[in-house]
Order: structure tokens, then C-alpha cells, then sequence
């Protein structure tokens, strides 16, 4: 039931991380604070589709 997703930043759109959820239990879209190397600080990253 686990499902490999891509995290994009929410400033500059590049697809930063990969992770992976569990789709039965968290059915919302994931969003983490992660450091994004193109903007040079931390920012929060969004689950892409």
C-alpha cells in the first residue's frame, strides 16, 4: 500500500526529493519543510501527482 511520491518545491517548482507514504492512511496531499539547493534555504515542499 505504499506509494513512492516526488516532493516540489513550492518557490522555484523544481522536483527536489523522493519518498514514500502510505496511501491508506494519509489520503491528503504530504507537505514537508525540506532545504531546497536552488533557492538556498529551506522551504516547503509539496507532493506532486
Amino acid at each position: 500500500m505504499r506509494e513512492q511520491i516526488i516532493l516540489e518545491c513550492t518557490e522555484c517548482k523544481n522536483r527536489n526529493y523522493t519518498t514514500n507514504k502510505n496511501k491508506k492512511k494519509t489520503t491528503e496531499r504530504l507537505q514537508r519543510q525540506k532545504f531546497c539547493p536552488f533557492c538556498r534555504a529551506h522551504k516547503p515542499h509539496k507532493e506532486t501527482r
